[in-house]
């Protein structure tokens, strides 16, 4: 039986032709890998896949494609995973071993731009960059666009998605509601493209409180794909709130003009669940000159009981590996995320299979590694102290984390830590 397996496997090979594996690609390669996207190549047609096909191999059975960072074992609670199932990545092989024939002719497939629907239908609102012009070469300042709602009364947000026009260009979007009375960038004009100073941005009314300065929405970057919150949670969008998006592009030789979209979705009626983002960060970074494995910690602790829906890393070009724990109050650690090969270039927010359970008092501990050594090809200047900075050449530590909570509840519903140096952890860097 073994001799018959091992016979009919050149066989097999040889029926695999680019119209079998073209479903995959579609489904796994070619939102990044088309035009105007951040692949390096489009992989929309036979003929553009065709000369790529060893490479297509070698990414697969290493599995640095389609990009996903974070280990076996915690991927197993994400349900966002990109990562190929093994028959995706042997019918790819079979392909490639076959000498990549064509098999049956078949038409492109879709671009964003020739398939530029909104995933769950029409919004309710849009929001939209009124002609952003991106420069071929220079350094881009952070941009801001207030956009009032003029709402009559609350409303609950169910989904938010974005529609980016120019992704090869943008570094980030973040798209937070501003309640009234907040002091976030309070001088910016409603309706304008708008470069606010430090000051403005660092501004903040006595003893206000973060849920009442600003609330990240939904945020845009290299890796983005819209997700659907639980069909009970959504974010509060309080009356007289604004939308403010946060605006960064990153010049790479091209000027180009950009029209990108937010489309906001209301809830029918008030769900069950508020949802809110945390964000503990490090904002006393201070990465000495050659250090390779330099350690930063932050933390969240819950005032109140929550439930965790997903996660999201982020660092800049030193970033080197992340980790994410729920600490409980019985001293319990949970091991949530674990992405020992961090990558600027793909950031990705991981989505539970089911909301973790977690009483007040737990902690959400956040750990990353920066590697300022002359060894990570992607370090701008090992030769310096790197601080926390907007740029890609400076660096920050975020743990971007949504946790759903009773809706009737305060959304003041963490205390952040002081972003202090601690000991080193007691389990070691997978890298290290």
């Amino acid at each position: 039986m073994l001799r018959f397996t091992l016979y009919l496997l050149p066989a097999l090979a040889s029926a695999v032709t680019y119209d079998q594996i073209r479903p995959i690609l579609a489904e796994r390669c070619a939102g990044c890998h088309q035009t105007g996207e951040i692949g390096p190549m489009p992989l929309t047609t036979y003929q553009q896949a065709r000369p790529w096909a060893k490479a297509i191999k070698q990414a697969v059975l290493k599995r640095t494609m389609p990009p996903w960072h974070a280990d076996a074992e915690s991927s197993q609670r994400i349900h966002n995973s990109r990562r190929l199932s093994d028959g995706e990545v042997n019918q790819l092989v079979a392909w490639v071993d076959a000498g990549a024939k064509e098999g049956k002719p078949t038409a492109p497939i879709p671009s964003a731009k020739q398939d530029a629907r909104w995933t769950w239908g029409k919004p309710d609102f849009v929001v939209r960059i009124p002609g952003y012009e991106v420069p071929a070469s220079g350094t881009l300042r952070y941009t801001f666009l207030v956009t009032g709602t003029d709402l009559p009364e609350d409303r609950w947000i169910s989904a938010a998605e974005w529609k980016i026009d120019q992704r090869a260009v943008v570094h980030h979007i973040n798209a937070f509601i501003r309640p009234p009375g907040s002091s976030y960038v309070a001088t910016a004009p409603k309706g304008q493209l708008y470069v606010a100073s430090g000051a403005e941005r660092s501004f903040r009314h006595p003893n206000e409180r973060e849920i009442d300065r600003r609330e990240l929405l939904v945020g845009y970057e290299p890796g983005y794909r819209p997700v659907a919150w639980g069909p009970r949670q959504a974010k509060l969008l309080k009356k007289g709130s604004d939308i403010v998006f946060e605006i960064h592009f990153t010049a790479n030789g091209k000027a180009v003009v950009d029209h990108s979209e937010l489309g906001i979705y209301f809830a029918k009626q008030p769900p069950e669940e508020r949802l809110v983002t945390i964000t503990p960060a490090d904002s006393k970074l201070a990465i000495p000159p050659g250090d390779p494995n330099y350690r930063s910690f932050v933390w969240a602790e819950l005032q109140a009981d929550a439930k965790l829906v997903s996660l999201q890393p982020h660092m800049h070009l030193r970033g080197k590996a992340y980790r994410i724990e729920a600490v409980y109050p019985d001293g319990r650690r949970d091991l949530l995320i674990d992405v020992p090969r961090y990558d600027f270039n793909w950031q990705t927010t991981y989505f539970l299979k089911e909301p973790l359970k977690l009483p007040k008092g737990a902690k959400l501990e956040c750990t990353g590694w920066f590697d300022n050594s002359a060894n990570n090809p992607a370090n701008p200047d090992p030769a310096k102290t790197i601080y926390w900075g907007d740029q890609s050449w400076e660096e920050m530590n975020v743990g971007f984390m949504e946790i759903a909570f009773d809706r009737r509840g305060d959304g003041d519903i963490v205390k952040l830590s002081d972003t202090t140096r601690p000991a080193d952890s007691s389990k070691p860097l997978v890298n290290e």
